[in-house]
């Protein structure tokens, strides 16, 4: 491959992340933000999958708005649970700085539920749309292949901290780059964490 087709390849990806970023972007405020996240989210992740697996042959917006459409009420129920567990959590972490961390025990338990719900929030998106499982199996999947496979756990979470910074010295790449290079990026770390454990028990391919 010369340098002009690698050139060619690279400016070809940033156009379509970039397009995914603005439909995502579109999406979570025609959803009016709150409801809109996830199923842009998820209809993103769903876009870049393709991509990775060299699936061209679609149309990007017919697409994301038909997955935006069918998952919509699905993936809002994962989007309230996931809700009430940050604000549960948010209360509990308001508690113990009140209570200038007393009682103790509360610390460590409190912070094993706070990394448990990160780590399952990291994968929850790479696993909706990789594989077909029944509704609360997603968040179960998402923590069990979170925990199994710490090296991409870690990796998924550099990622996010590595995006954040570049966006706060360069916030004009959040309409562009922001969300689809996270997918790009969550996808690829993911896809070898599900090779490691495509053949267990209960977990379904789609």
């Amino acid at each position: 491959m010369d340098r002009w087709e690698k050139f060619n390849r690279i400016a070809i990806w940033m156009m379509k992340l970039a397009y995914a970023n603005l439909l995502w972007i579109l999406f979570t405020l025609v959803g009016l933000i709150l409801f809109g996240l996830f199923p842009a989210t998820v209809a993103m992740f769903t876009i870049v999958r393709k991509w990775l697996n060299e699936e061209n042959d679609f149309k990007i917006f017919g697409t994301f708005w038909s997955i935006f459409r069918t998952e919509f009420f699905k993936v809002n129920g994962f989007a309230l649970i996931f809700g009430a567990i940050s604000y549960i959590l948010y209360v509990d972490f308001i508690f113990i700085q009140m209570n200038e961390g007393k009682p103790a025990f509360l610390i460590p338990v409190f912070f094993f539920i706070l990394l448990s719900f990160v780590m399952t929030l990291l994968f929850f998106f790479p696993v909706y749309v990789h594989y077909r499982l029944k509704f609360f199996e997603y968040i179960k999947q998402a923590f069990f292949i979170a925990i199994t496979c710490p090296l991409q756990t870690v990796s998924i979470g550099i990622s996010v901290i590595v995006i954040y910074y570049i966006i706060l010295f360069i916030p004009g790449i959040i309409p562009l780059f922001s969300g689809s290079v996270f997918a790009l990026l969550a996808n690829l770390i993911s896809f070898s964490a599900f090779s490691k454990i495509k053949k267990r028990k209960g977990i379904i391919s789609s």
